[in-house]
């Protein structure tokens, strides 16, 4: 083999290569410097100056729409408390308290990004009532649940993601300290 064909080949295969990585690194959607507190991971670099391209292209992505840190701090789960990939057609109970922002949300997504199942599509601190502000549950399930409830829609992996609004510390302290609620799988059908 001539020597110009290895160089093309090993050029190629570098080409498609890195490629590759990119697109694995930014479909797996973690959002640059990660943090990782319990089963939840957010990013230290996202909405903020500091913000690389690879984190760029997961918001873009993903579409996260992600605020300035000093306005919001997404956290994402994919795993239960176990480590156990979030499964649609089983039921979970997320149990937390108060979150690090006067305002938070949290919201059920495909394996995509996009929502899932006919509604409700989030849950928010306005939903639960104040006596329960301190301790709440959110049910996840694919078949109605009384109280607060978010359909899973029977998807084989599904994930989640709590946004907290105007956090106290204006985004700039380790997320690493946050209190999140905890994920535990319940029952498989």
């Amino acid at each position: 083999m001539k020597p110009w064909a290895r160089y093309l080949i090993a050029v190629v295969v570098g080409i498609v290569v890195g490629l590759g990585s990119a697109i694995y690194a930014v479909r797996a959607g973690a959002l640059g410097s990660n943090v990782s507190i319990g089963p939840w991971a957010t990013g230290k670099d996202f909405g903020t100056a500091e913000q690389g391209a690879r984190t760029r292209a997961v918001v873009a992505r993903r579409g996260l729409l992600a605020l300035p840190a000093r306005e919001a701090r997404y956290y994402t789960a994919s795993v239960d408390d176990a480590g156990r990939s979030l499964d649609g057609r089983c039921s979970y109970r997320i149990t937390g308290g108060a979150l690090p922002g006067r305002w938070w949300s949290m919201t059920l997504y495909d394996g995509d990004g996009h929502l899932a199942g006919d509604g409700p599509y989030s849950i928010g601190n306005a939903a639960i009532p104040a006596e329960n502000q301190g301790r709440w549950t959110v049910l996840v399930s694919p078949q109605r649940q009384p109280g607060n409830w978010l359909p899973t829609a029977g998807l084989k992996h599904f994930e989640l993601t709590v946004r907290t609004y105007l956090p106290p510390d204006a985004g700039k302290t380790n997320p690493a300290r946050d209190q999140l609620p905890s994920i535990r799988r319940e029952t498989c059908a």
